[in-house]
């Protein structure tokens, strides 16, 4: 059997393990112990048995078992690993960060594994999907923990996912009156004025191409507006609660909304519409019938920037004046304190809220525009 039947990440991540064991008698994760360290042998040995997966990228295997069988062994490896340097922070040696390199290139060849699956059931291609950038998301704090704890860095500069954990574990009365009151309230509220508000004009300039010439210009100006600039003119004019967040979330909505949908208004073709005015029809049912179907990736793409836009407006809106509740408050406040495991917190609370709110309307977009090419081709 060639060599060239191994996969690459296969054969570089048993180089990796076979250097980290011949280095572990003179270079142990600490160095005050004399002997190899047991559990960095024991996790060299095991992934010293990915040329039994590199095997098995020549043998009449299915895919799923081999993705499986690699699976196991990187995160078994990587859980040795852990349990070695999870008593003494800042004691990391090379076999460590060898030893870990191996296991980050055994999870990669567990995602091409498993990216080159093609099921025919849909269910399973949803979990596939789901698992995937389950696994890569996985080994980013994977990766994040193991170099923040064997660096020793202090946790004030950057503390590791396990404690950013805990903390939201131990904070989630305090982390669900901020969601409230930034999400619920002030995120919500804006995005809907917004985007509806920019959906609306878009049509009536569509309508008075007077609109369209001077809107466009203006709306290009104001999209340019520095947000640290409007957010504290807006806590002037409505005051230190929700409502002065809501409307610099409007503002920043308002104008992708209003450019996408005219940009997809103007998206339908000459034949289209000359075979509309042969039916003899209208300007509001050529609106209805063609042009707005033809627009809607348009207008979905504005609503999915606006998703993220309009938690960032909220959040940013928050550090020029609000109640003592709110995400932003709590990141600025806890900033002073030196309590930088809550702000990372607060941080992964709002991008799991932007991811959810993202998704969500991808998931909308694909059902309303199913018939579009880039939707049937995804």
């Amino acid at each position: 059997m060639s060599w060239r039947a191994f996969s690459w990440q296969c054969l570089a991540a048993s180089a990796l393990a076979i250097v980290s064991l011949f280095l572990l008698p003179i270079a142990t994760i600490d160095p005050a112990f004399t002997a190899p360290a047991t559990s960095m042998l024991i996790a060299g040995l095991v992934i010293a048995l990915v040329l039994v997966a590199g095997l098995a990228d020549a043998a009449p295997v299915p895919t799923l078992a081999k993705a499986a069988f690699v699976f196991v062994a990187a995160h078994l490896a990587v859980f040795l690993l852990f349990t070695e340097i999870a008593s003494a922070n800042g004691i990391a040696r090379s076999p460590f960060y060898l030893l870990l390199a191996a296991c980050w290139l055994l999870a990669w060849r567990c995602v091409t594994l498993l990216s080159s699956i093609r099921p025919r059931d849909r269910s399973a291609n949803t979990a596939l999907r789901l698992l995937i950038p389950a696994i890569f998301g996985a080994w980013i704090l994977i990766i994040w923990e193991a170099v923040v704890r064997g660096a020793g860095i202090p946790f004030i500069l950057l503390p590791p996912p396990s404690a950013i954990g805990t903390r939201i574990a131990n904070s989630l009365p305090i982390l669900a009156a901020d969601v409230n009151q930034t999400i619920f309230k002030s995120v919500v509220a804006g995005y809907a004025l917004g985007c509806a508000g920019g959906f609306a004009t878009a049509i009536l300039a569509d309508r008075v191409p007077f609109l369209r010439r001077g809107l466009l210009p203006i709306g290009n100006m104001v999209s340019a507006l520095p947000i640290i600039g409007v957010a504290p003119i807006m806590v002037l004019w409505f005051g230190f609660d929700w409502a002065s967040k809501a409307a610099v979330v409007v503002i920043m909505t308002f104008f992708p909304m209003l450019v996408n949908t005219v940009a997809g208004l103007a998206a339908s073709g000459h034949m289209e519409r000359d075979l509309m005015r042969t039916y003899a029809s209208n300007y509001w049912q050529t609106l209805w019938k063609l042009r707005l179907p033809a627009a809607a990736p348009f207008i979905f793409n504005a609503l999915k920037i606006n998703s993220t836009l309009a938690l960032i407006g909220a959040i940013v809106a928050e550090f020029f004046g609000t109640p003592v509740v709110g995400m932003g408050f709590r990141i600025s406040t806890e900033v002073g304190r030196m309590n930088i495991d809550m702000v990372w917190a607060e941080i992964a609370v709002a991008a799991l809220a932007g991811s959810v709110f993202y998704g969500v309307i991808a998931l909308l977009e694909r059902a309303a525009t199913f018939w579009h090419p880039s939707v049937r081709g995804g």
